[in-house]
């Protein structure tokens, strides 16, 4: 169960703090923020409880305080979990500082507290999309079915070994598997013209063979129970896992002999790119360096004083012109009014979208025209003082999402699912938020405009 907050000291602490080792400014002040506005460490606490029967009773954990600042630290640090926990545990600092799903809310929360502070007032708004990685090897049919294979094998296994005799052994064939699919990936361009589809076809008949004998094991464990309540719910366990990735065998068999023997184009949409995340989009932006990513499409957008005052994880590939609408609504909603100023790439740029920010009432609006012959007025609107300006503030966040990505652990991705993918965006949109917002607070304090030791 969570536990009250009750700070203990040890010997060591206690000696540092007589020695007046103090926490960073920029932490202290995010700790007394946090400390001011209980709402948010409730919001945890009721996360933490929800679906207990009885949260007061099993063993204490961390308290909901802690729980926040700690992956707020994470974040912040981009540190892994293994290593936040090692450097609190080794600084006293850091303990100082943790007192040792409910991102999106506590994200509108602080934002909140940011407007009625004067710390934000939604004047100017920019805005840009980028791609965030799933954890996913690069996708090739060949290795998406020796994915397939080998864990629908070592989960066979399991699940035999739990539920005990009469069942048989699993048949093994990931030896067979891999040998065929390494034979396809080192193939040379001449050689996949003559031998390509042999493997492939040997291949799948093997990822076919062991996906029937997982069907077959879940229809003679369809009854099967363990000797006691934990044994029970392993083996229901197991069956669930076996019929998913059954599910999502299936979907790389369709499409490898879709694409590979019947030379059909599969659409995207119709692609599966990991059986570990089938959630995965496959996302083409014109990068030269980069022509091809695997992940999600995520808006952003940034205020002027440098918070993210809206993202949204994107839903398959939306061309960026379909976001400004929905953005203007959602910053009225927020603010009370729409922003003086709108600033974005020309990705975004639409007819639509212009009458859109002049019925929301946007004084300056900074979008390109792309694509076609500017009219005379367009061309000298786009070389207008005004409009530079707008430009050269909308330039901001691509240094902003350069920033969520190396210093706030929106690059980091090893957890799985989706639900964990929008964790991870939000935790990295809520330490950016904190710390801008740490940082005006301190610029504000005499003698506090020193730059703070966190890229802001």
């Amino acid at each position: 169960m969570p536990r009250v907050a009750d700070q203990q000291f040890d010997f060591a602490d206690l000696a540092f703090r007589q020695q007046g080792v103090a926490l960073d400014p920029i932490l202290q002040i995010i700790s007394d923020f946090l400390d001011r506005h209980n709402e948010l460490i409730e919001q945890v606490r009721q996360d933490l409880q929800r679906g207990l029967k009885n949260p007061n009773t099993g063993r204490d954990g961390l308290t909901p305080s802690q729980v926040l600042r700690s992956f707020l630290l994470c974040r912040i640090k981009n540190w892994e979990y293994r290593e936040l926990r090692e450097r609190i545990a080794d600084g006293y600092t850091l303990r100082q500082f943790t007192d040792f799903y409910t991102q999106g809310t506590i994200n509108e929360l602080i934002l909140r507290v940011a407007v009625e502070m004067g710390l934000e007032q939604g004047s100017k708004l920019r805005v840009d999309t980028t791609c965030v990685d799933t954890n996913i090897h690069h996708p090739t049919d060949s290795r998406l079915l020796w994915d397939s294979v080998r864990v629908l094998t070592r989960l066979g296994d399991r699940l035999v070994e739990k539920v005990g005799p009469p069942l048989p052994p699993f048949p093994h064939h990931t030896r067979a598997a891999r040998r065929r699919m390494q034979a396809i990936e080192r193939m040379s361009a001449k050689q996949r013209q003559e031998q390509q589809e042999p493997k492939y076809r040997e291949l799948l008949r093997i990822t076919d063979e062991v996906e029937h004998s997982a069907r077959r094991l879940l229809e003679r464990t369809q009854n099967a129970s363990g000797l006691n309540l934990q044994q029970d719910m392993a083996i229901r366990g197991l069956r669930q896992e076996i019929e998913h990735y059954c599910q999502l065998a299936d979907k790389v068999l369709n499409q490898t002999r879709r694409r590979v023997l019947e030379g059909e184009t599969v659409p995207a949409s119709e692609k599966i790119y990991s059986i570990f995340e089938p959630h995965t989009d496959m996302i083409k932006r014109g990068k030269v360096n980069k022509p091809v990513e695997f992940g999600h499409k995520v808006f952003l957008a940034e205020s002027e004083q440098g918070l993210i005052t809206d993202y949204q994880i994107l839903e398959g590939i939306p061309n960026d012109e379909q976001h400004v609408a929905p953005s203007l609504a959602r910053h009225q909603e927020r603010f009370g009014h729409a922003p003086e100023w709108y600033g974005a790439d020309r990705g975004f740029a639409s007819a639509q979208n212009e009458h859109a920010c002049q019925q929301a009432g946007v004084t300056l609006i900074a979008i390109p025209q792309c694509g076609g012959q500017k009219t005379p007025d367009r061309a000298a609107y786009e070389k207008s003082a005004s409009f530079k300006k707008a430009q050269r503030f909308r330039a901001g966040i691509e240094g902003r999402i350069s920033v969520l990505f190396r210093g706030r652990g929106m690059k980091h991705r090893l957890d799985h699912g989706r639900e964990r993918f929008e964790l991870l965006v939000a935790a990295a949109v809520l330490a950016n938020n904190l710390l801008r917002i740490a940082t005006l607070l301190h610029q504000a304090k005499p003698g506090g405009r020193r730059g703070p030791k966190f890229s802001s």
